[in-house]
């Protein structure tokens, strides 16, 4: 049975996993207008400033910050997942142990210092712009 379904099936399922995205790219020019369009339409009705013209330097700041705590983040869960890893693969070896709970508490007491310093960031922030 095992063989079976290393020999047929496997192939299949793999092949269906890498070519589906390429199954849903048949969008036409038309359905992406009118895509924009709503979304236009919406940005309108929430009253969000869609143009170039309206971005100043508070905006801009802001942006940068996000996309810097979101790549803190993603190096926050991949500090996580490799030691838990490393936990997982220490076999009751100590030290292996003992150095996957220290990763991961140094990677928690470092996300708590970034968000600590992203809502510093965003209280001077805020009363300077006021």
């Amino acid at each position: 049975m095992k063989k079976i379904f290393s020999k047929t099936f496997l192939p299949i399922f793999i092949a269906l996993f890498l070519f589906s995205p390429f199954l849903s790219l048949q969008v036409n020019a038309t359905a992406l207008q009118e895509a924009k369009n709503k979304m236009q339409t919406s940005a309108d009705t929430a009253k969000l400033a869609t143009d170039a013209a309206s971005s100043n330097i508070s905006s801009k700041v802001g942006s940068i910050i996000g996309i810097v705590l979101s790549f803190v983040g993603v190096i926050f869960l991949i500090l996580i997942i490799y030691a838990g890893f490393t936990w997982m693969l220490a076999r009751g070896n100590e030290s292996e142990v003992l150095k996957a709970k220290n990763l991961m508490y140094d990677a928690v007491i470092g996300l708590i210092i970034i968000m600590a310093a992203y809502a510093i960031t965003a209280f001077v922030g805020s009363k300077i712009a006021k």
